[in-house]
């Protein structure tokens, strides 16, 4: 499929992610930001270090793609409550962009290098989950071809939607 590499989210990069999050195939299942001022808004924060998220665009052959976050579940105590979980369990949350490269295995991709690569590079990780609304049937098989296993769902209050609750463990 090509290199799969991660870069930061940064400022310059916000344009991009108003784009995408803008394209249908995204906006169906991301949070709806109607102007590029709310992109900003919600975004900069944690590109900023004031919020406990970290952002990074999906490079594909050294061309952005899509996005990926994850985040520490304990710092997010009224989510890690909602699932049950909590320390030493981060979370992570991604999309493809580029339309023309979905359904093509490259989530799947994504996931086993970003899970490697920058979610069990931190010692204390002991497992990592990811929370795709059920009616994503796509989400959820790269995330269980990636290794996931479907361990629960939930209402999510902020959307008013099943979402079903993933999980990958630390191998030992």
């Amino acid at each position: 499929m090509g290199e799969i590499a991660f870069r930061p989210l940064g400022r310059d990069d916000l344009g991009l992610m108003y784009e995408w999050l803008r394209r249908e195939h995204v906006r169906r299942w991301w949070d709806e930001h109607a102007t590029y001022e709310d992109v900003a808004r919600h975004y900069l924060p944690a590109i900023e270090g004031r919020e406990p998220v970290d952002l990074y665009l999906i490079l594909l052959d050294g061309r952005p793609v899509g996005f990926i976050q994850s985040y520490l579940l304990a710092d997010h105590p009224d989510f890690a409550e909602r699932v049950g979980l909590g320390a030493g369990v981060a979370g992570v949350d991604l999309f493809v962009g580029e339309e023309e490269l979905t359904g093509q295995g490259l989530g799947t991709d994504v996931l086993r290098a970003f899970v490697r690569e920058v979610v069990f590079a931190e010692p204390g990780t002991t497992a990592c989950i990811a929370d795709p609304d059920v009616r994503n049937t796509a989400s959820i098989r790269a995330f269980e071809k990636a290794g996931f296993r479907r361990v629960g769902e939930f209402l999510e209050p902020s959307d008013g939607q099943l979402h079903a609750l993933v999980r990958l463990d630390r191998e030992a």
